[in-house]
């Protein structure tokens, strides 16, 4: 489904990721986990369209997406939910959902995914009419993955999900991340929760430096000896 291949990307001179190599595969809960710094939202920044790759290539669906505009991502079947939301604050929560539907398909579809997404989130409905600027930062995080399952793509990129939410909201938000996927759509998660992010996904990656230093199933990675010391302070 999406292919990276010796994925290049530098800010000016100083160069972020190094030849980095993924895929995810259709329907698949994919996790890339790292320290601060790794590079793990410029990776979802470049899988979105939103920095231009120095180098190697983006396949989507076949297509090969590399040196498109922005917009044609989203075209293509490709949604991002942001690092820190990034909501219009002073606009409705429903006028924040109806800008992820302007793209014909999904406008056309509007209201069965207005629908979707409350029931989803069913907190959503009785705040359809605030401003999106009044509502916690849980419920701006679900509003923010509403809005992103608006544009009904077919795959759905997550950049710290659970940064600065309370235990409680950070278990039911990976609830509807799982439930999201198992739905069929298929998840690209970049995580510091090492633990949650495991225990959803199928496969994971795991960078450092800009670099993809270790790849596989969640429970093999766990097992390594170096992950644990990395990742988990064991």
């Amino acid at each position: 489904m999406l292919e990276l291949r010796d994925l290049q990307v530098a800010y000016g001179a100083a160069p972020a990721l190094w030849d980095v190599s993924l895929d995810v595969r259709p329907g698949e809960l994919l996790c890339v986990v790292g320290p601060n710094g790794a590079g793990k939202t410029t990776l979802i920044n470049t899988i979105a369209g939103m920095l231009r790759a120095r180098g190697g290539s983006i396949r989507f669906e076949g297509q090969d997406i590399t040196r498109l505009p922005p917009h044609r991502f989203c075209e293509a079947g490709i949604a991002l939910v942001p690092e820190g939301r990034r909501l219009f604050t002073g606009m409705s929560v429903l006028e924040n959902l109806e800008l992820g539907s302007y793209l014909p398909r999904a406008k056309s579809q509007r209201r069965q995914m207005l629908e979707e997404v409350i029931a989803l989130f069913p907190v959503i409905r009785e705040k359809l009419a605030s401003p999106a600027g009044e509502l916690s930062g849980g419920q701006q995080q679900m509003v923010a993955i509403a809005r992103a399952l608006m544009a009904r793509p077919s795959l759905l990129l997550l950049d710290e999900p659970s940064l600065g939410l309370s235990p409680l909201i950070v278990h039911d938000m990976f609830a509807a991340i799982r439930h999201i996927n198992g739905g069929g759509m298929a998840v690209l998660l970049v995580e510091q929760n090492v633990t949650m992010a495991m225990d959803v996904s199928h496969r994971a990656y795991v960078l450092e430096e800009g670099r993809v230093v270790a790849e596989g199933a969640p429970d093999d990675l766990l097992a390594r000896p170096e992950i644990q010391r990395a990742y988990l302070g064991v």
